[in-house]
């Protein structure tokens, strides 16, 4: 037998989930000879790219690591004492490797379906409860995406409460002591909506001046002041002004909260609680705010409820406010959380306590004080006078300085009058730190004396006095075996992708492979703040460098940003980009939107958000652009175009043929066309939003490009333009380009949004190439094909294409059984998990249908599985219909079933307990127990709980597990 050398570790084997031999029985089943004889009937030959991607040869995961870890050794891991809100921090090991290392937090999905969610919702309550005690707020949301978005969403909600007396009033007021990159942010955010943002001393406000209606205050100060707001904060309540404060949340264990000055909005980043700096991200940002407030507050909030036994359980609470709903009536855009990263932050706080939290900050002021002290002594003059964490030191000879520490490799906030440095601590630096920092800045001090000198000297008007996180859940998990378990606990409750498939359409849950997500933790990307020098951060310059190219080739675009760190970022971003780009034209009033009513509900929020009016186009009885419509209305508003909004293939799973001539009327009329990339998983190496048309397209990374959902965040969101727009893509006040840009501003608190998630991105694409990524597509699209057969005869497919084809999802209808049954589209999402399934998307975006995406990662046995599990819930229905199981009382309207439920001592249902449990052989082999039955979502509103629980409203349900636990 002779012996050849050949490399087996090729990654893109391990990526697609079906072998040769799977693939012939699918494409069988599909009715066609070859896979790319399906490709010629589902993707139309106008669009077809002409010629290959051309990308690096893949590399192996072996190899790729290696290479890798070479070029992030070209970053330089230095001592950072810049602050301005990100602060290096100690991620415990127990979180670290139980959270942001586990596929089974990581890959999950956001919590639309509660009942199998119940673990990180449960997470997320205990963030919610860390912010609003923190705060000293009546409630929280789940997490935003940064400080400086969360300030901007804040200044939105301020204008939207405006009060009558202040109806006409359009300037808010900023502290010129904010964080720069927030106020950057607020511009930007501020400009489309024509809101004034005064910024200047809040010291000075003339308060009386008639336009301001709001003021955003930095707490403590970016140059590390620590203000007392309450006097401001009432004299503004009085004349009808509301006021935001961004504030630090390790700081509120000590200092007084806003919420006790009176603030109406508090917002800020738990960056600083266990999650790595990342080079800006991904991290939580929070946004508390008054319960008369609940129902104007952005993004989601977890709520406590009760299920169908009248247990407590948890859910996503007032979900009229989402914008998938509300679409242009929507107060924010906001599709995403970080939950990942509130889960850690939540945790971190959940581990270390109270007590603990309080020894950290005490840590961490006690360094600052004993710099700031040993300063003094030496004659240095520090500007600060009350303070936390930094401190701002007049200097003498700036460039001395930085040669010093540089040399130490010490990364300083060096200030704009090349006068002054502000220096930040944190809970990672020692008293070696300490004493090496002073050394570099020329004082030798006699540290016992000046350790002994060490006391809080704040006003007592600014000490904390009230208790916080006096939940037994902060105080009882301290040691890591404890913290171990009660993490477990919480994972068990969850279904993942290490579970089964997540067939979400246009949501995209694929393979988020292990080599991809290594790199992530480690320090030479995990330890650079976002603001360090560009020369230490040569590695991080060639990640971006080859992943725009990389990126630029895969969309057909001319330049990429990478800053929008979310989908509904970049689509916001790729609007501000379009606006820009007509306003330099002169066409000033360009200001309408044409979006497709199968639009994603982002856009026509992203469309508002960015100063435009939103026209919607009908669609035909195929499900596509209804082209005599947009044609007609492109020519009613042909002077004041500015845009197309279009997703492709569509949002109904359709290749659109007419696409190419719907690009063209749109430019025919002199607007731009923005494509959605939601559906790029569809595109990537067959066709490109460039061939289609499309002038600007932003990319989920967390979809096509595998950065996983970590159940809802984190996302990026990085948008691609065509060469007349380059010259208007986002700026940053950090960045060389910053306030002189002609673009759109920043869009993200960082320069490069949540660069260290870049990664995983990056990653996939080296591994994979350009032939791989163009057979994902191809699989993607026959999985989807496969499926759809598998499932013909038992529902029915709403769209499809010229040749009875659908892209990478489909839509099933299940409208039909409602009248027959009484049977609704909810009842199949909660009996599917009694099979070990997380629903496909439900009722979008068209009502009462399911829209299925199994991606190219899932092979035919888990597509196989996933399919039995519809046919024998069809079956099912099937029964209703011939009378054979009652239609009030049946498997799917008591669905899903708990093992409290399954194994009770009462058993009253028309049906036996194995078909309530064990529908399938398969699923008695490997089931997912459901931790709650169906959650009363109304209830919990009409009862709006947003905080962790007195623990004996979970006495009882505990004493019933407990029971059935040991009968089971």
């Amino acid at each position: 037998m002779r012996l050849t050398l050949q490399q087996t570790d090729i990654f893109e084997d391990r990526h697609h989930g079906q072998t040769e031999t799977a693939q012939a029985d699918m494409l069988k089943a599909v009715g066609v000879d070859s896979i790319d004889q399906l490709i010629d009937q589902t993707v139309p030959e106008a669009i077809r790219l002409e010629k290959p991607l051309n990308l690096p040869q893949p590399k192996s995961e072996m190899q790729f690591l290696a290479d890798f870890k070479k070029l992030a050794g070209q970053n330089k891991v230095f001592k950072s004492y810049i602050g301005t809100g990100y602060y290096d921090t100690i991620t415990p090991n127990v979180i670290l490797r139980n959270i942001l290392e586990n596929p089974a937090w990581y890959t999950a999905y956001t919590p639309y379906q509660a009942e199998i969610s119940q673990g990180r919702l449960e997470a997320l309550l205990n963030f919610q409860t860390v912010i609003s005690d923190l705060t000293g707020m009546d409630l929280a949301n789940a997490s935003l995406l940064d400080e400086g978005t969360a300030a901007a969403e804040a200044m939105h909600m301020l204008y939207a409460l405006r009060p009558v007396a202040r109806k006409n009033a359009t300037t808010i007021f900023v502290s010129e002591r904010c964080h720069p990159q927030t106020i950057d942010v607020v511009l930007t955010r501020a400009t489309p909506l024509d809101i004034n943002v005064l910024v200047g001393d809040h010291r000075t406000v003339d308060l009386t001046n008639g336009d301001i209606f709001g003021l955003l205050l930095q707490y403590p100060a970016t140059d590390g002041e620590v203000f007392d707001y309450t006097d401001l904060i009432a004299a503004a309540r009085e004349l009808g002004i509301t006021t935001a404060v961004a504030a630090d949340l390790l700081a509120l264990t000590l200092l007084k909260s806003p919420g006790e000055m009176g603030a109406d909005v508090v917002v800020g980043s738990s960056q600083r609680f266990g999650v790595p700096m990342g080079y800006g991200g991904p991290h939580a940002a929070f946004f508390a705010t008054r319960d008369a407030y609940k129902r104007q507050i952005p993004g989601r909030i977890i709520g406590v409820s009760q299920d169908a036994e009248g247990k407590p359980a948890l859910r996503m609470a007032l979900q009229t406010r989402e914008q998938h709903i509300r679409r242009e009536k929507a107060t924010s855009n906001i599709c995403t959380a970080q939950v990942l990263l509130a889960v850690m932050a939540s945790s971190y706080a959940v581990y270390h306590g109270p007590s603990r939290l309080r020894a950290i900050a005490e840590h961490v002021h006690a360094l600052t004080k004993a710099f700031a002290t040993a300063l003094r002594w030496s004659a240095h003059e520090v500007s600060t006078e009350n303070y936390f964490d930094t401190v701002t030191v007049r200097v003498d000879d700036v460039e001395s300085l930085k040669k010093s520490a540089k040399a130490a490799q010490i990364n300083l906030r060096y200030l704009p009058d090349e006068e002054h440095v502000s220096v930040s601590f944190d809970e990672a630096k020692t008293l070696h730190d300490l004493t090496e920092l002073l050394t570099v800045f020329g004082v030798k001090a006699d540290m016992e004396v000046v350790l002994e000198s060490l006391e809080i000297t704040w006003p007592e008007s600014l000490i904390r006095t009230s208790d916080f996180l006096t939940h037994p859940v902060f105080n009882t998990h301290h040691t890591e075996h404890e913290m171990l378990r009660y993490l477990k606990s919480l994972e068990e409750k969850d279904l993942s992708l290490v579970h089964s498939m997540i067939s979400l359409g246009s949501c995209t849950m694929k393979l988020n492979a292990t080599a991809e997500m290594i790199p992530v933790t480690w320090p030479e990307f995990g330890k650079i703040h976002p603001f360090a020098p560009k020369d230490q951060t040569v590695g991080y310059q060639q990640l971006f460098a080859d992943l725009n190219a990389w990126l630029c080739e895969i969309t057909g675009f001319a330049a990429m940003s990478l800053q929008p760190n979310s989908g509904a970022q970049g689509e916001y971003a790729g609007l501000m980009v379009i606006r820009a780009y007509h306003e330099s034209r002169g066409d000033l009033h360009r200001n309408i939107a044409l979006i497709p009513q199968s639009a994603h509900g982002t856009n026509p929020a992203s469309a508002v958000m960015a100063g435009m009016k939103v026209i919607i186009v009908k669609c035909d009885d195929r499900g596509n652009i209804d082209v005599a419509d947009l044609k007609a209305k492109a020519e009613q508003y042909s002077n004041d175009l500015s845009c197309l909004m279009v997703t492709y293939p569509s949002t109904h799973g359709v290749f659109e043929e007419s696409i190419k001539e719907i690009c063209a009327i749109i430019h025919q009329h002199g607007g731009q066309v923005y494509m959605d990339g939601a559906n790029m998983n569809a595109q990537v190496g067959l066709t490109s939003p460039a061939a289609i048309g499309a002038d600007v397209c932003h990319l989920n990374l967390h979809k096509t490009f595998c950065i996983p959902h970590g159940g809802g965040g984190p996302g990026m969101g990085p948008i691609g333009v065509a060469s007349q727009l380059v010259p208007f893509l986002p700026g940053h006040v950090a960045d060389s380009r910053g306030m002189k840009s002609h673009g759109a501003g920043a869009v993200s608190a960082a320069p490069y949004g949540s660069a260290s998630i870049l990664t995983i991105s990056y990653a996939y694409i080296a591994m994979m190439g350009g032939e791989g990524l163009t057979n994902a597509t191809k699989r993607a699209i026959l999985n989807a094909n496969y499926l759809k057969a598998r499932l013909q005869g038992h529902y029915d497919t709403l769209y499809t294409g010229t040749n009875g084809r659908c892209a990478h999802e489909m839509i099933i209808d299940c409208r039909p059984f409602k009248a027959a049954t009484g049977v609704e589209v909810e009842d199949i999402a909660k009996r599917l998990m009694d099979y070990g399934f997380h629903a496909p998307t439900v009722s979008f975006p068209v009502a009462g249908t399911l829209m299925i995406e199994p991606t190219e990662s899932e092979s035919k046995a888990e597509l196989d599985r996933f399919a039995e599990a519809m046919i024998a819930i069809r079956n099912e229905i099937r029964e209703i219909e011939s009378g054979d199981a009652d239609k009030a009382s049946n498997v799917l309207k008591h669905a899903p079933h708990t093992a409290t439920v399954a194994l009770s001592d009462e058993w009253t249902r028309p049906y036996s307990r194995e078909k309530a449990v064990y529908p399938l052989p398969q699923v008695r082999a490997r089931k997912f127990w459901p931790s709650v039955s169906r959650i009363d979502s109304a209830y919990g509103d009409r009862n709006l709980v947003c905080a962790c629980v007195p623990v004996d409203a979970y006495t009882d349900e505990v004493a019933e597990e407990s029971t059935v636990a040991q009968q089971a």
